[in-house]
């Protein structure tokens, strides 16, 4: 296969924009699939994707159209997926933007097309959903077109629910899209963008060939883990599986080697012949750094051992996460895991449940804070109940972010009302046009990480959209609050807050444990602290069992009797009795305000 024959692209746009359709179009249109065989969201394996409607991993597949073979890599479009943009971004010569023909531009898409634009990637603009009833067509177009600084001609306007443009967009691919470059007679030099765990073939390897060829049966070397295996067989995916021979230069497809240790394979390690070796390795990808930490637990301590190795499969096919493994008073031994967001790290969880058959407790998420201590050290603190006491610590900097919001301009102030209740640091105001602004924010990640999206997305009746940028450290005032039930501290709810709003936070945790907690057969005690200072207190009362029943009429010396009783095993059950949380109480840790 020739090289010029090839073009390898993405499909970037903000969240629900239209790529999984878009790519469902291309694949019908293009006849790699069958009207028979079509389904919605046909790339998206998971069942949580379809599911929730929503990407959550890069796939790749293979389009023959006019004489030529199209890669398509179809990505994810939340925030917390960006990692997932860049792997594909890298493997392509150039890429579609998508945008709503009904919302525009969003905040997303702006960060998708700057991920592009830093590769020197080719951007063909695409118009979608014109077909709805809420959708301007030309003035999106106009719009996307002063963007970009390109003639509104080379804007497509396209639907994929109709068909409407298919045919433009798989055209403009071929003409406007570089072929790739490389020498095939070159060492081999494949970048690794992805990886999956199969229970039979081990671990399936997912690469871009940059230079050389790649042959079934080719002793294959990982230049960064040192590995050498034998390459069983390769192949393309068309949309399935299909093994072939050879993969030349700029060919996207996989690699079965029988490799069984998941940490063989590295995303962003190059693959090269071990007989005649690259020189130096491909650049790879930046190491991303997770937001967001929280504990896993299991629910049955004898789950241990296979959480372990559901982490170590998960993390092949996700490499934006890390774990550790750490012991907690209240709920035994689990992992400290870190995340790029809440939705990742709700995904992980619900995917090691599914796909792992797991039952999970997941703590409080906290972001990464910055100590300084007394004796001049800096400590990276990820987990709350790690924090050193105040005599032995100078500062304490929590992350910030540079927060860009899009939203319609009849909710400009009910937004920035918010922000400032988030302790935001205003920047800006830019009107993009009369109906839509995008304001700009420095605000502390912590009160960003918990609700700040869902509270926007229904503020702006859905218009809203955020993305935002880490900007660094910043000093500030902050406590750490516990959680005592029965006088007991339980770790898993401890948190690092502002110290002006440590009563509100507290007040409102006590009264949300108070309804999600079970009543026991003696009272439960919830309060809220700060260092040895309790800021809030509730109770549950103990439930009531009826002891006199049983008696009918007679002396009422026996009633009291046994009410004394009663009275005195309660307070035996209070001393030993343990209240079990439910999953609930971690939970409801996220949606106090």
């Amino acid at each position: 296969m020739l090289p010029s024959k090839i073009r390898n692209f993405s499909i970037i746009a903000h969240i629900d924009h239209g790529k999984s359709t878009l790519a469902d179009r291309l694949l019908l249109n293009s006849g790699a699939i069958t009207a028979r065989e079509f389904r919605e969201q046909i790339l998206d394996d998971m069942d949580l994707e379809r599911e929730r409607g929503i990407t959550i991993k890069a796939r790749a597949v293979r389009i023959h159209y006019k004489d030529h073979w199209l890669n398509l890599i179809d990505t994810p479009g939340h925030i917390d997926f960006t990692y997932e943009v860049s792997k594909s971004l890298a493997a392509c010569e150039g890429v579609l933007l998508l945008v709503d023909a009904g919302q525009g531009i969003q905040a997303q898409t702006v960060t998708n097309l700057y991920l592009a634009m830093e590769r020197n990637l080719t951007i063909i603009p695409v118009v979608t959903k014109i077909d709805l009833p809420t959708a301007e067509p030309e003035k999106v177009r106009k719009e996307v077109a002063q963007f970009l600084n390109v003639d509104e001609q080379t804007v497509i306007l396209s639907s994929a629910k109709s068909g409407e443009g298919a045919e433009s967009i798989l055209d403009a691919i071929i003409d406007r899209i570089p072929a790739p470059q490389g020498d095939p007679e070159k060492p081999l030099k494949a970048l690794i963008f992805d990886s999956k765990y199969d229970t039979y073939q081990g671990v399936i390897t997912y690469f871009r060939v940059m230079e050389g060829t790649l042959r079934t049966h080719d002793q294959v070397l990982m230049m960064q883990t040192g590995t050498q295996q034998e390459a069983l067989e390769i192949g393309i995916f068309s949309p399935k599986p299909e093994a072939v021979e050879v993969l030349g230069v700029g060919a996207v497809g996989y690699m079965t080697a029988n490799i069984k240790e998941v940490a063989e394979v590295k995303i962003g390690d190059t693959l090269t012949l071990a007989a005649a070796p690259a020189l130096e390795p491909l650049p790879g990808y930046q190491e991303i750094k997770p937001m967001v930490f929280c504990g896993l637990y299991p629910i049955n301590a004898k789950d241990f051992p296979l959480l372990r190795v559901a982490l170590s499969k998960l993390r092949l096919n996700d490499s934006s996460f890390v774990y550790e493994p750490e012991t907690s008073a209240s709920l035994g031994f689990g992992y400290r895991c870190g995340f790029l967001g809440l939705l990742h790290m709700d995904i992980v969880k619900e995917r090691l449940e599914r796909e792992f058959n797991l039952e999970l407790i997941i703590t409080a998420p906290s972001v990464v804070y910055q100590i300084l201590t007394k004796k001049g050290e800096i400590i990276e603190l990820d987990n709350p109940t790690k924090l050193p006491h105040p005599t032995m610590m100078e500062t304490i900097d929590e992350p910030y972010i540079l927060a860009r919001l899009m939203v319609p301009t009849d909710t400009l102030g009910a937004v920035m009302q918010l922000c400032q209740d988030r302790r935001g640091i205003y920047k800006s105001t830019e009107y993009l046009d009369p109906t839509r602004a995008v304001l700009t924010y420095e605000i502390p990640f912590s009160e960003v990480v918990m609700d700040f999206y869902d509270k926007i997305k229904s503020m702006t009746a859905g218009y809203g959209s955020l993305n935002y940028e880490f900007i660094g450290h910043k000093p500030s005032e902050l406590v750490k609050l516990d959680v005592l039930i029965n006088g007991e501290p339980v770790d898993a709810l401890s948190s690092i807050t502002c110290k002006e709003k440590a009563y509100q936070r507290g007040r409102s945790l006590v009264e949300k444990l108070k309804e999600v907690i079970p009543r026991q057969m003696f009272e439960v005690v919830i309060q809220a602290a700060v260092g040895s200072k309790i800021i809030a207190r509730d109770s549950i009362s103990a439930m009531k069992k009826n002891v006199t029943a049983k008696c009918y009429g007679g002396d009422i010396t026996r009633k009291r009797k046994l009410w004394e009783r009663q009275k005195e095993g309660k307070k035996r059950m209070k001393k030993i009795g343990r209240v079990d949380l439910p999953q609930e109480a971690f939970i409801s840790v996220l949606k106090v305000e």
